[in-house]
């Protein structure tokens, strides 16, 4: 009974996690805020309805399942939202005037999200006290003191062996060039569009010079005009990447250690072993010695921060659930694996919890783990598929570690959701289509029988030996991280840089 319970939450997850895969991916907003929290809210009551479908013929519903599931937890780009019960603390006077026809009352128990916690760390070493919030990539974001008492706002993408030159204007990434490229295209319907991604938003340009964007599968004119004569964005994620090294040495951050970090505890696994010590390690963060690879100080300490915070926030969200449930079973933090802790901290994901249940002469305490990879949120070095020929739709997709693996001048890498299928709505006749911005199909040995694949552990030493494909592959990783929202930019200062 435990593992049918286990398979049914499991599945109950994924139809969560696909919903809010589905309506990202179909969503041009779904990296705003408001629309964010719609989509995951959304997700949770597919969660809660898939749990009571699932669970209908063991005599549970809805209604009281949900006394059995103490939170779930959507963990996005640089934080986290707990969907949980918690005590509505909203007095009239302010009632009244966010909503005066709102129905709940000052001091209800109400279910749903918790404010949004960042992925953050504070820092103080002598003059220095700044706070870092950390991402799912080599992006942070920083604020507080530097030495000398300076004030410090400011955001950027670590990234080691990345040059630029103030003279010449060249930018190279591990001895490979990074230029502009050509323009960029893509399928709407069956006719093909120009366009320019600018903070997470595509701009296609019309046949009659005008531009537009498709706002949630409708298409809204009015848009631009803007500079396609090339796209630079690779360019300029490079380009900023060293530029923002330069300003982290001047602020004096690079010598920051873990011990430097306030109010954090070494991180452990289920059996109590120490897996990263911030105190007793002492390691220097900012290494700049292959920042971004997976092995680095850096990314050790990055993965170490976001554990702690997840776990330390989710026990007293568990623990507080308590105070709430109307049984005799008392909720506790379960000790999560080191595979679903790997799972966790290198994509968006769902973890769920079901506790309290009897299966037996024993309570059920279970959870589930999904990640969502494909979605709206980050780049992963995973993320990026290898077009063999851009301007031939009869090609191939290929991932990066296609063993083989050949680029040419048509080459192209493209971002994984942009493979997926999209809806367009007919505006005269409310009709939905169906379409793919590219229709080159996958290579089955790549994706549905991966056995023509390199085994690789660490991508960016493998591209060493592969310069050709190393250029497609680093261009399209910084073309479309760079394009991705940015909460730290001002939006519309950000698009008028690239309007004409």
């Amino acid at each position: 009974m435990q593992t049918n319970y286990d398979a049914k939450l499991r599945d109950s997850t994924r139809d969560a996690i696909k919903a809010f895969q589905m309506n990202t991916i179909n969503s041009s907003t779904s990296d705003l805020t408001n629309s964010k929290i719609r989509d995951i809210e959304a997700a949770a009551n597919s969660f809660f309805t898939a749990v009571s479908t699932n669970f209908n013929l063991l005599g549970y519903n809805s209604e009281n399942l949900k006394e059995y599931v103490p939170a779930l937890v959507f963990t996005l780009y640089d934080g986290f939202y707990i969907y949980s019960p918690f005590e509505n603390t909203l007095d009239e006077e302010t009632k009244n005037k966010l909503d005066p026809d709102a129905t709940y009352t000052n001091g209800e128990e109400v279910t749903g999200l918790k404010p949004y916690i960042y992925y953050s760390c504070r820092y103080v070493k002598g003059q220095i006290d700044v706070t870092i919030t950390y991402s799912l990539d080599n992006y942070i974001t920083i604020q507080g003191y530097g030495q000398n008492g300076k004030p410090i706002n400011d955001a950027g993408y670590l990234l080691d062996d990345v040059y630029y030159s103030e003279t010449t204007g060249e930018v190279t990434y591990r001895g490979i060039n990074i230029t502009a490229e050509s323009k960029l295209t893509e399928y709407i319907g069956n006719r093909k569009y120009e366009y320019i991604k600018i903070n997470g938003v595509k701009y296609y340009k019309d046949s009659d010079g005008t531009w537009f964007t498709l706002l949630n599968g409708k298409k809204n004119s009015g848009q631009g005009p803007f500079k396609n004569d090339n796209n630079d964005m690779a360019y300029r994620y490079y380009k900023e990447a060293y530029q923002f090294k330069q300003r982290l040495q001047s602020y004096g951050l690079t010598n920051l250690t873990s011990a430097d970090a306030v109010g954090v505890e070494d991180v452990t696994d289920e059996d109590g072993n120490i897996i990263y010590s911030f105190v007793n390690g002492n390691y220097k963060i900012f290494d700049f010695n292959g920042i971004e690879e997976p092995d680095s100080n850096f990314n050790d300490h990055r993965l170490a921060v976001i554990r702690y915070v997840i776990e330390s926030n989710l026990s007293v969200a568990l623990a507080n659930y308590n105070n709430y449930g109307t049984g005799s079973y008392e909720f506790s933090m379960p000790k999560l694996g080191e595979e679903d802790w790997g799972r966790i901290l290198n994509n968006v994901s769902l973890i769920s919890f079901l506790q309290g249940l009897s299966i037996g002469g024993k309570i059920y305490n279970g959870y589930s783990v999904v990640n969502n990879n494909k979605n709206e949120e980050v780049v992963t070095e995973n993320a990026i598929y290898i077009l063999e020929n851009a301007d031939d739709n009869n090609s191939s997709y290929h991932r990066v570690t296609h063993k083989g693996l050949t680029v040419n001048a048509n080459s192209r890498g493209v971002f994984n959701i942009d493979m997926e299928r999209k809806s367009l709505q007919d505006t005269a006749t409310n009709q939905i289509y169906y379409f793919y911005p590219h229709k080159q199909l996958g290579c089955y040995t790549c994706y549905v029988l991966p056995t023509n694949v390199e085994d690789v552990s660490n991508i960016y030493q493998y591209l060493d030996d592969h310069a050709d494909l190393a250029k497609v592959y680093y261009t399209a990783l910084g073309r479309e991280r760079y394009s991705m929202y940015k909460v730290y930019r001002n939006p519309e200062e950000h698009l008028n840089e690239f309007k004409q």
